[in-house]
């Protein structure tokens, strides 16, 4: 393995793997969404959550010349007030501790969008005003203030074609805090609502054709949202017959305490390997199955070499994409990577000595 990742220092390349942590399958059998629901749960994982577009896109080519709309696992549920804040920006969680954010109360049904002011405050997610795009590809500029108004999903459409998403989580917001100036009265990535997924992951991508809360009919305690031709999502009564589509998950939680070395020899021997993460799309879909591990930290398969002097994967990956605490810098020999389940999922180095749960991924 160390001429192979010799070979990838001397010409610097990265590698992102083109494997998928979780398969979809197109169900053409007509179904109640709840029926769906448990065909799915007992033949494959789940009805289908979605982490952001790159899963509409998969989901698309799987069911390629559909005619008519399929069940997905996002379901409303409004026989209480449940509403869940969300950022727009797929993985990264709200925290409100860690956000500091204190929205102003009492909080009116209608008003389930955020804007920036001198404080944070929730307000109608129709109502118009400038906003500010987060763009990660753009070297040197995080931060565009776009100077139209527009309402809170038009303004979430305009960031995801022409940057990446809406400003999200509490580390922008004090990022372009420092730039902002005097502009006030900004749409910002945070929004609630009360859709949630079949496998309760905590998802906040959402594809609306046209949004729930600017429906002019009433939507019914109970309903489920489908995926169009298009790709954009649409609602329904539950108990329509439609097809649907399934999940199946790669990734495998191991509960029982293990050293990184147990541990990887465990993935290697019941199922294919520790997991490697190699882009966000693939540390969103780990952060959800961590979530569920008896330990704080679970291990992944990324270790320091000092031969090397670099951390690698052991699938023979540089580390292209990361996702470290602030407080972890430099390296030590005998050191591996492990994520927290809670929080924001970072990455922390710990002797590979220390006992941890783990995921494994499968073929």
């Amino acid at each position: 393995m160390q001429w192979v990742m010799f070979l990838l220092v001397l010409t610097g390349q990265c590698f992102f793997s083109v494997c998928h942590l979780h398969e979809y399958h197109f169900i053409n059998i007509n179904l109640t969404w709840e029926r769906a629901q448990t065909y799915c749960r007992a033949n494959y994982t789940d009805l289908a959550s979605v982490f952001d577009k790159t899963d509409v896109q998969r989901m698309r080519e799987k069911a390629e010349g559909l005619e008519t709309d399929a069940w997905i696992g996002l379901c409303n549920y409004t026989e209480r007030d449940n509403r869940t804040w969300h950022w727009s920006l797929p993985g990264i969680e709200y925290n409100q501790r860690e956000s500091n954010i204190n929205l102003y109360e009492p909080n009116n049904e209608t008003e389930n969008c955020v804007k920036m002011g001198n404080d944070l405050q929730d307000v109608n997610c129709n109502n118009t005003y400038k906003f500010v795009c987060y763009d990660e590809k753009t070297p040197g500029k995080k931060f565009h203030l776009i100077q139209d108004k527009m309402n809170w999903s038009q303004a979430q459409n305009y960031c995801r074609h022409n940057h990446t998403d809406l400003i999200s989580g509490a580390q922008q917001l004090a990022e372009f805090e420092k730039e902002r100036g005097s502009e006030y009265d900004l749409w910002i990535g945070l929004f609630r609502d009360t859709w949630r997924w079949s496998d309760r992951s905590n998802f906040s991508f959402r594809h609306w054709d046209k949004e729930p809360w600017s429906q002019d009919k009433q939507i019914g305690e109970k309903c489920a949202t489908t995926l169009l031709k298009g790709g954009k999502w649409s609602f329904d009564n539950c108990n329509e017959q439609k097809p649907f589509f399934c999940y199946k998950s790669k990734l495998v939680l191991v509960q029982e305490l293990k050293t990184w070395e147990q541990a990887l020899y465990h993935c290697r021997d019941r199922h294919h390997d520790l997991v490697t993460i190699s882009n966000p799309h693939q540390q969103g879909w780990v952060q959800e199955t961590a979530k569920n591990a008896t330990s704080e930290l679970v291990w992944l398969g990324l270790r320091y070499t000092c031969a090397l002097d670099l951390w690698f994967w052991i699938s023979d990956q540089l580390v292209c994409y990361s996702k470290w605490a602030k407080e972890e810098q430099g390296q030590a020999c005998d050191m591996a990577v492990a994520m927290k389940k809670k929080e924001q999922h970072e990455w922390v180095r710990k002797a590979d000595t220390n006992k941890f749960s783990f995921i494994c991924v499968e073929r």
